[in-house]
């Protein structure tokens, strides 16, 4: 069983979250959606899909960067920031 409630009536009655599987919160004022409140039998079972969505986004921004990273074709060979840095002025300075 679902609700929706207003911030204001969650805070006055938190006994609304042992009665339903989730409880939406809403900004009852801006019609904004805060936030959603789920049942510990739920908890871990979500906590763990949240993670592994988590992993995939991140791995997918480290993908599109590592693009990059290989388009310079080997020539940074691990390098430190500063060791790339000095590199750097070094052939500025020829």
């Amino acid at each position: 069983m679902t609700i929706t409630v207003g911030i204001r009536d969650l805070i006055r009655d938190s006994s609304i979250l042992d009665n339903h599987d989730y409880v939406d919160i809403e900004d009852k004022r801006s019609h904004t959606y805060k936030g959603l409140f789920v049942a510990p039998k739920y908890a871990q079972e979500l906590k763990a899909y949240l993670d592994e969505k988590i992993k995939a986004e991140k791995s997918s921004v480290l993908h599109e960067v590592m693009q990059f990273a290989g388009s310079a074709g080997g020539e940074f060979n691990n390098n430190s920031i500063q060791e790339l840095t000095t590199e750097k002025r070094a052939r500025y300075d020829e």
